[in-house]
């Protein structure tokens, strides 16, 4: 969560507006999102300054749909532990999104904190570029470097080859050689040549 306000405080330094997404591992923060949530459903968010919208997109034989329920209260603030430390923190977010496919529908809910004012229709349109950016990054990892099969659970070990996986992605995509980046990564291990010319380009 540090290393998140710190990021927070950067784009804020640039005089630029941040969308975060809140994970179950950011314990407190998740939690305290849910709970405040929840909380503004029971009363029908009655008195608080909030706004919502919704979005429905179909195509390719399923249909998305999309919710936000956005809150900028003071009140919610001050139930979040810790909140003084993102900078210039405005609103708490909830996306829903559904998607229901011809066999099955599936749905997620996520948590997010936003220096934006609480208008759920931009926000909502910033947490799908981010929803979208997320899951491809993470797709790439885990096809490329399979890195859902990993097994490092002792002290930093995860977090520290989840640093190198994204870094040696970062080199690879920036090569304008021919080829996918599976196949770059491959040839990167047979070929030290080949190797030293991806890492001369860092």
């Amino acid at each position: 969560m540090g290393a998140q306000t710190k990021i927070a405080q950067a784009i804020r330094d640039e005089k630029a507006d941040y969308v975060l997404r809140v994970k179950d591992n950011q314990g407190n923060l998740h939690l305290d999102l849910k709970d405040w949530f929840a909380h503004a459903d029971q009363v029908a968010f009655a008195e608080m300054n909030s706004s919502y919208a919704k979005t429905i997109n179909k195509g390719h034989g399923r249909i998305e749909i999309r919710e936000c329920w956005a809150i900028s209260d003071p009140l919610a603030f001050e139930y979040i532990r810790n909140y003084q430390g993102w900078a210039d923190l405005q609103t708490i977010i909830r996306v829903r999104r559904e998607r229901r496919l011809p066999d099955k529908t599936e749905t997620e809910i996520a948590y997010y904190i936003s220096s934006l004012p609480a208008e759920a229709e931009l926000l909502l349109m910033a947490t799908r570029y981010h929803w979208a950016v997320e899951n491809s990054l993470h797709w790439v990892l885990d096809v490329i470097f399979r890195e859902d099969d990993s097994r490092m659970r002792a002290g930093d070990a995860a977090q520290n080859m989840a640093i190198l996986r994204q870094f040696a992605l970062n080199i690879l995509k920036k090569d304008t050689s021919k080829g996918s980046i599976r196949t770059k990564r491959f040839k990167s291990g047979l070929d030290t040549t080949f190797l030293e010319t991806l890492l001369d380009q860092v």
